[in-house]
């Protein structure tokens, strides 16, 4: 029995010989990792391994709020026009009407006030006889087109319900960051709202020309037209607009007009009828063009002025050419679609702090805006503006009949096709004298932006102020 336990004492007394020997003089140290901290944090112990720690961290953001705030404010827009078919025999003699209605489009609005002003796409209402509202809950209500807005595509209606509506409140779209989360609301298909997830991929997109939209990676399709996008709050940041896509269906961007743009356009409608649009009062440089590369300014941070309009508000204020914009009050500027959609949100008279670089030093200059109607006036994909006093006076002999200078031309067919260049001086359209943008306003007012069904000539003067017209065969 002696023997057994002394046996016993050796082996246990062996292992914690050879345990302390691997301890002290084979196994490696492994390092703890202290965080360091300010003194008035406690220090944070971190593992070595992070796996479990980062899985059991991760937050996702909470749409379910946002959701159901703003699911019953979203409704479907229905436009309903009437269609006239040729008439037969029998539908002469039989008295038939041969005048019925037709559906021709659908999309999604947003209640923005209890009294029921919606807003939408214009694109989604162009045309209509009839404009149908379908609530969340699939009461029906007959709209009234309170005005629209072509150019940023928005249209304001308004219904007459018996109760208050639930809305959506703007939020300040100015805000919103790159990586935000975002909701997707509409109507598209009359099966009450639907919500669709996903985060601001840029802003400041601009698609056609002096746009400014929010673009987003959230799913938006045909019929999602003028829903809303919104915050994790529920609160309005844009109204769903557009896609890009070779199907016509979603592939991943989608576009919409910045919630600060909407109101001041809802606004505007409301109080004077159509949309007070302002201009600071100078012409950009092209970061592509020739001349930015040759000035070295091709890959500059702001916009660079190449020409300041005379009576504008830059003018009055001291801006000059060759100065950069970098930025209009607290917003930095980094390209013109920046520019423009700042603008868009403000009135004429409003004073904008504008900072801009000349030479090696930036400058802060208060700038009264401009009415844009005062200046310029936008037809036919074109951008028009009287005759400069002392351009006209050099010129005289050429330039006695009056005529509007082409400032911009956004119009492929106007520029490709038909070859009208910027600089250019349009004389007479349809053999009418066109003395200044007081005329052109008149045709505007009278047959509206889209003048292609009536043009039949043009008078203008080229490059070199030589004569020269255009028939038209519609």
């Amino acid at each position: 029995m002696k023997k057994i336990l002394t046996l016993v004492c050796v082996s246990a007394l062996g292992g914690i010989l050879t345990l302390g020997g691997y301890k002290l003089f084979i196994e490696e140290e492994q390092p703890q990792v202290v965080q360091e901290v300010s003194e008035n944090k406690l220090p944070v112990y971190v593992p070595t391994s992070t796996t479990n720690a980062v899985l059991n961290t991760v937050e996702r953001p909470d749409l379910i709020t946002a959701a159901n705030k703003t699911i019953d404010a979203v409704v479907h827009v229905k436009n309903t026009q009437i269609t006239r078919a040729p008439q037969s025999w029998n539908d002469l003699f039989s008295g038939r009407q041969t005048e019925r209605k037709q559906l021709a489009g659908a999309g999604s609005g947003v209640i923005i006030s209890p009294d029921g002003h919606i807003i939408t796409n214009n694109h989604v209402i162009k045309g209509a006889r009839e404009i149908s509202i379908t609530l969340n809950d699939n009461r029906t209500y007959m709209a009234d087109l309170v005005g629209t807005d072509v150019k940023n595509d928005i249209a304001l209606l308004k219904i007459d319900a018996e109760n208050s509506l639930p809305f959506i409140a703007f939020g300040d779209s100015d805000a919103t960051q790159i990586g935000e989360w975002v909701l997707a609301v509409g109507n598209p298909f009359n099966l009450t709202s639907t919500v669709t997830a996903g985060i601001i991929s840029a802003k400041s997109r601009d698609l056609s020309g002096g746009q400014s939209f929010i673009q987003t990676d959230a799913a938006v399709n045909p019929g999602n037209s003028g829903g809303a996008l919104v915050n994790i709050n529920g609160d309005l940041v844009g109204i769903n607009t557009a896609i890009t896509s070779q199907t016509g269906s979603y592939v991943g961007y989608s576009f919409a007009v910045p919630s600060n743009i909407a109101r001041k356009i809802v606004e505007d409608i409301m109080e004077f009828g159509d949309v007070q649009e302002v201009i600071l009062g100078i012409s950009a440089l092209n970061r592509e063009s020739d001349e930015a590369k040759e000035l070295g300014v091709d890959e500059i941070e702001g916009v660079y002025i190449s020409e300041v309009e005379k009576k504008s508000g830059a003018y009055t204020a001291g801006l000059q050419s060759g100065d950069i914009i970098k930025r209009l009050d607290d917003i930095e500027i980094s390209k013109f679609s920046e520019l423009t959609g700042y603008l868009k949100t403000k009135s004429p008279k409003d004073i904008v702090n504008v900072e801009v670089l000349r030479g090696n030093t930036l400058k802060t200059i208060p700038v009264t805006l401009t009415k844009k109607k005062d200046l310029f006036v936008e037809f036919m994909g074109m951008r028009f503006s009287n005759i400069p006093r002392d351009i006209k006076e050099e010129f005289s002999e050429q330039l006695s009949d009056g005529g509007v200078v082409i400032r911009e031309n956004s119009s492929k067919y106007f520029y490709e096709d038909v070859g009208l260049r910027v600089g250019y001086v349009i004389t007479a359209i349809n053999d009418k004298k066109i003395e200044s943008v007081d005329d052109i306003n008149t045709l505007k007012e009278k047959f509206g932006d889209d003048f292609s069904d009536y043009l039949k000539k043009l008078e203008f003067l080229d490059g070199r102020l030589n004569k020269r017209e255009i028939i038209f065969r519609n």
